[in-house]
């Protein structure tokens, strides 16, 4: 019997711009939360969404606009989205949650909302100065600005480019490359000056001015003359001094675009000020993403952390309550025309700072480093930026730097042993390290894609991760990465190591043949797969023991004997050589009758050690071998498999019926899952917990199967790991009923015990196929899932409890009989 409700109607959720980091909103709360909203977006533009920052690429004709486009028309119609693309917003009535929107040709829309996002983006900053609306002056901000430009330039000749920021030299490298003369008009007394310091800035200039560039620093504008045709003509500034101009392009900053929220009444501050959760302070139902946002005082324009605002402004449009944005430290790494510049921190320095610089003019390449008490608080780097990444780490980090100082300058590949010196420093970098700052795309992430799907091209990475796909500054590190993974320095395949010395066959070959073959007996296996030595050994042959039974349940016969000594004995050996006995307690939960039972245990057996476990359960540490039956059958609870490759524990808090702050009933929960998945072997020790509320009591975040109660339902997270290394769980799926969360956890077991190598735990096998390998079969694919659950629940059907079953469990019970000593 299906036992789900039937969902509410869906939420109406509304977006104000269709920009970059409302749409990565978008794309985050689809992937977490896809059937939540009904969604309906507005943008100014008449256009899809697109990647801003390769504005420059397409005005310097290196890529066209079809090519920069992120989200195509039918990514839109695909994920049920109402675009309403070249809609301005003209109004919102905050009372009857109503938005309002006009086009060029006057039409109306108007679409209801219970949650908006005010995604409106920033607006060029114009010079308030005579001239300014000339035809022929423009900003340099969106697609019509660029196709202006183009247009421009196949007609005139002369290009004033105000403002010697990363963007006005974009737009002056775009201009100079189809063909006009630039001159690029400065205010400050170096480029860039809040990317650079002055040596970087005065390096850049250098290299501009020798592609053809020409520079005014330190002029002040004062106005812009027009001809009689009402274009303008020239630029003329304050020390009387004139340019000519045929096409004038503003690049002086940017502002938050807020006219629309300050008509709504909300409260505005240097952008539209929102809390930790994106909501404004003004009004909860309305969020704000993107630069129009100010939080903390701060409103950002790069991409990066407007990427971490999305991210957190979806998990609570989700309403998973558990993300919160606390402010970026930015770094700054760009490709301007060609030259990579990377800042970070306080790279100008100061009282009480130190600094190590490397010059090398003629090689093109500048590198500063600040540091102070001891730790390296700046960066500035102009020419070579490959370590920036690392820098960046260091920085946020903040370790001390005095064992590497000496050899800071060199880079990450030159600290310690590492056997990189020479190499591709691309090469030198740890797995773990930021490659793409925008998307937060690791090195290791970049190589598994590269080599998983056989991806050999820049495009081809970009499309896969993300990676090089914003604004495009780590192109050349992912291209590296590329070169030595795809060719030859990586395999293109995972390499295949063998189970042991007895064969040269990996766990995978040997799941794949038992399956196709039908193998039932580790003989049989041994002979088809040519086993070098003919009984195998105690490594290969647990792991060929575990995939008979696990691939053919009921077929394939257990052999005993192929077990670990703890499995063999159903109870864990000790230092001492007794043993411990851990009875299952479902969901921690245990009845007075239970505890006098186990008092009784402990004290007609002279037990010396009862422990409370981390696991909720009861240990009876110290119990001799002779007495483990006899044990087992006085304390009449079933095994708690804690000697086994097997379900150990379901750790549980009280929940909604006890606890004030819980939201679903997680003992009740725990103990339903406990009953349905304790007999079940697995490659490795399982472990799961469920938490009544987000404060998450039971540290279900750190489990192979974590379940977190909400408001709205439950969250299950898989693949976490509290061992030497903890491994924080990763989301898979929100489901609203008990009855779900017992399919989807136990489908995602189950795929696991059919995949996963024998001692391989959860998090290695999910970090082996891949996270979106998972979500396909468990979440998208419900016949799939479904039979995954069957199958389990068919394995686990009869399956003896190996304490109180011993004769169908086949335990031999000849093990337990003590020595006898004979004297001498």
């Amino acid at each position: 019997m299906d036992m789900r409700v039937n969902p509410k109607a869906k939420m109406k959720l509304v977006m104000v711009g269709n920009g970059m980091a409302g749409v990565r909103t978008l794309e985050e709360l689809l992937r977490i939360a896809p059937d939540l909203y009904d969604i309906t977006v507005f943008g100014a533009e008449p256009h899809p969404n697109y990647n801003r920052i390769l504005l420059s690429p397409v005005l310097a004709g290196e890529q066209t606009l079809e090519e920069i486009v992120l989200n195509d028309w039918s990514w839109y119609t695909e994920h049920g989205i109402a675009l309403n693309a070249g809609f301005l917003v003209t109004e919102v009535d905050r009372v009857k949650r109503l938005v309002t929107g006009v086009n060029a040709q006057g039409e109306t829309v108007t679409a209801g909302y219970d949650r908006l996002i005010m995604a409106t983006g920033s607006k060029p900053f114009i010079l308030p100065i005579p001239g300014k609306d000339l035809e022929g002056v423009l900003a340099y901000r969106d697609i019509a600005d660029t196709q202006a430009m183009i247009e421009a330039a196949q007609k005139y000749r002369h290009a004033v480019v105000i403002g010697g920021g990363l963007l006005g030299l974009e737009a002056a490298n775009g201009l100079l490359k189809r063909g006009m003369q630039v001159s690029v008009v400065h205010v400050a007394p170096w480029l860039m000056e809040r990317q650079l310091d002055e040596v970087a800035g005065k390096l850049l200039q250098q290299s501009l001015e020798a592609r053809g560039m020409q520079f005014l620093i330190g002029a002040q504008t004062q106005e812009l003359v027009g001809g009689t045709d009402g274009r303008v003509r020239a630029v003329r500034f304050k020390d009387g001094r004139e340019v000519p101009a045929d096409l004038v392009v503003m690049a002086v900053g940017i502002r938050p675009n807020t006219e629309l929220a300050e008509k709504m009444r909300l409260h505005v501050n240097r952008g539209i000020v929102v809390s930790d959760t994106m909501q404004t302070v003004t009004d909860p139902r309305i969020y704000a993403v993107g630069e129009c946002a100010s939080h903390r005082g701060v409103a950002y324009g790069l991409v990066a952390p407007l990427y971490e605002q999305a991210k957190v402004l979806a998990t609570h449009l989700a309403e998973f309550g558990i993300g919160r944005y606390t402010g970026s430290l930015t770094s700054t790494k760009l490709k301007v025309t060609g030259i990579d510049l990377f800042s970070a921190g306080d790279f100008m320095g100061g009282e009480g700072c130190e600094e190590i610089v490397l010059s090398d003019p003629i090689g093109g390449v500048y590198k500063k480093l600040v540091i102070k008490d001891d730790r390296l608080v700046g960066a500035c780097l102009y020419g070579d930026t490959v370590d920036g990444s690392w820098y960046f780490k260091l920085l946020r980090e903040g370790r001390k730097i005095h064992d590497i100082r000496d050899k800071l300058m060199f880079g990450e590949s030159n600290i310690g042993d590492t056997g990189h010196q020479g190499q591709n420093k691309a090469a030198a970098m740890a797995d773990s390290d930021e490659v793409c700052g925008c998307n937060g795309v690791t090195k290791g992430a970049i190589c598994k894609a590269i080599q998983e799907k056989g991806l050999f091209t820049l495009d081809e990475v970009r499309k896969h991760t993300k990676a090089s796909a914003s604004c495009g500054s780590c192109t050349g590190l992912v291209e590296q990465l590329l070169m030595f993974t795809a060719g030859g320095d990586y395999s293109a395949t995972p390499k295949k190591k063998a189970i042991c010395g007895c064969t040269d066959h990996s766990h995978q070959q040997v799941r794949d043949a038992i399956r196709a073959q039908k193998l039932l007996t580790i003989a049989d296996t041994m002979r088809f797969l040519e086993w070098r030595t003919p009984n195998g050994c105690a490594t290969c042959r647990p792991a060929i023991n575990y995939y008979l039974i696990s691939t053919w349940p009921k077929e394939a016969k257990d052999d005993p004997q192929s077990r670990f000594i703890n499995e063999r004995a159903h109870a864990n050996i000790q230092k001492d050589g007794t043993y411990s006995v851990v009875p299952r307690m479902w969901g921690g939960e245990t009845t007075a009758a239970e505890l006098r039972r186990i008092a009784d245990v402990v004290d007609k057996y002279r037990i010396p050690t009862v422990k409370v476990t981390g696991g909720q359960r009861i240990d009876l540490l110290g119990v001799k071998q002779e007495d483990l039956a006899n044990v087992w059958r006085d304390i009449g609870m079933p095994s708690g498999h804690a000697y086994a490759k097997a379900l150990r524990t379901v750790k549980t808090c009280v929940g909604s019926e006890w606890c004030r702050m819980g939201t679903q009933d997680s003992t009740q929960m725990g103990k339903d899952l406990e009953r349905a998945l304790w007999r079940m072997y697995a490659p490795h020790k399982v472990k799961l917990a469920v938490s009544g509320c987000p404060r998450n009591c039971a540290e279900a975040g750190i489990k192979d199967v974590g379940v977190i109660g909400v408001d709205s339902g439950w969250e299950i997270y898989v693949a976490g790991n509290g061992g030497i290394k903890t491994e924080v769980a990763q989301f898979l799926v929100k489901v609203k009923t008990p009855q779900e969360v017992l399919e989807y956890s136990g489908a995602f077991l189950q795929l696991y015990r059919l995949e996963g190598w024998y001692l391989e735990r959860t998090v290695h096998y999910v970090g082996r196929v891949g996270l979106d390998y998972v979500k396909q079969r468990i979440v998208e694919d419900a016949e799939g899932r479904r039979a995954l659950w069957e199958q389990l629940q068919f394995a686990l059907d009869g399956e003896p409890d190996p304490w109180l079953e011993l004769d169908k469990a086949a335990v031999d019970t000849r093990q337990f009989q003590p020595v006898a000593v004979v004297e001498a």
